[in-house]
């Protein structure tokens, strides 16, 4: 049995070696990892935005592979039906003639679900998500089975087409720990992802951590330290998200809509927690509740009309509250 010191450094061990195993394989994009291994160790789900051809899939397959985790994608389309996802009964005839049915699982039935381009689904199908994501189970025919442990849906949409999509709706967005925002590369990391995928030999990942091992790092990050004034700090964040709120900055009264709603905090705590493991802590900072609150509330405060209009962002709505947070203190 360890003791806390050393538990911690074996999770800030464990936690450096992936991100730099990833990165033997994935060029640059050190946040998008860095917030992909966050959402992962606390057990949470991950929605990737960005434009096509920026490495999104093969990041989501290099983390299953470097985790020792099953892998199934599912290429979401508006045709696409929620048996396809869930799996279904099927008959199956026996050696005499008899019929049976037997259950054949679908691709839900992995630890690692990359359901890409999950926009371009019809909103029947991406609610056959809703269950697997937050009760770990899949239900058909009316017989619930258990999902494998750990399980993570990592989504990605593309911002750019609206046409033949379907917006996720706010219950399910809010279902994603974290959204993680895929940026463009700069000119000497686009020279350097031609030289790695054009090449004669492809980089392989080693695996780094089994199952158990990620099991045991998640409960460890359950046990990081939470003071009063660090949680004070996260509910006061949270509540200046919504417009009618005292202390909310003169930007969110103006351009919100709705703030964000308790799963907020939970992530902004869950993910935090890990962050300061990864760091070498077995406390969270405030430092780590403000390093994590804008990939857990871009996607959980809506605006009005208004803010729509003017194309407002919400992650500047985020850094809004982050300054008003910092200069009352």
């Amino acid at each position: 049995m360890l003791d806390p010191k050393e538990q911690m450094e074996y999770c800030k061990n464990t936690i450096s070696a992936v991100r730099e195993e990833i990165a033997r394989v994935i060029v640059g994009q050190q946040d998008v990892v860095e917030e992909l291994l966050w959402c992962v160790f606390a057990g949470g789900h991950a929605l990737l935005e960005g434009i096509p051809g920026l490495g999104k899939t093969m990041l989501v397959r290099t983390i299953a592979d470097t985790l020792d985790l099953s892998f199934s994608r599912i290429q979401f389309t508006p045709d696409l039906m929620p048996s396809d996802i869930t799996g279904t009964n099927v008959i199956r005839f026996g050696p005499q003639g008899a019929a049976d049915t037997v259950f054949q699982p679908g691709p839900v039935f992995s630890s690692i679900v990359l359901a890409d381009e999950i926009n371009r689904a019809t909103p029947k199908t991406q609610s056959a998500l809703l269950e697997a994501m937050q009760e770990q189970t899949v239900t058909v025919a009316g017989d619930t089975r258990n999902l494998p442990q750990p399980f993570f849906v990592l989504a990605t949409q593309n911002p750019l087409e609206n046409e033949g999509t379907y917006p996720l709706p706010e219950a399910q967005l809010d279902r994603f720990l974290l959204k993680i925002n895929v940026t463009y590369p700069s000119p000497e990391e686009l020279k350097e992802i031609v030289r790695r995928t054009t090449a004669v030999n492809s980089t392989t990942v080693n695996k780094l951590a089994s199952v158990e091992e990620m099991l045991k790092i998640r409960q460890i990050a359950k046990e990081v330290l939470l003071s009063d004034d660090v949680l004070e700090y996260g509910v006061r964040l949270l509540m200046m998200t919504h417009p009618d709120d005292p202390s909310a900055p003169e930007s969110v009264r103006k351009y919100v809509a709705y703030g964000s709603g308790p799963r907020g905090i939970q992530s902004m705590i869950s993910v935090g927690k890990v962050r300061a493991i990864s760091k070498g802590r077995m406390h969270i900072s405030t430092g780590d509740i403000a390093a994590v609150a804008i990939p857990a509330l871009r996607h959980r405060l809506f605006l009005n009309f208004e803010g729509q209009a003017m194309g407002v962002s919400t992650d500047r709505l985020v850094e809004d509250i982050l300054s008003a947070l910092e200069g009352s203190r």
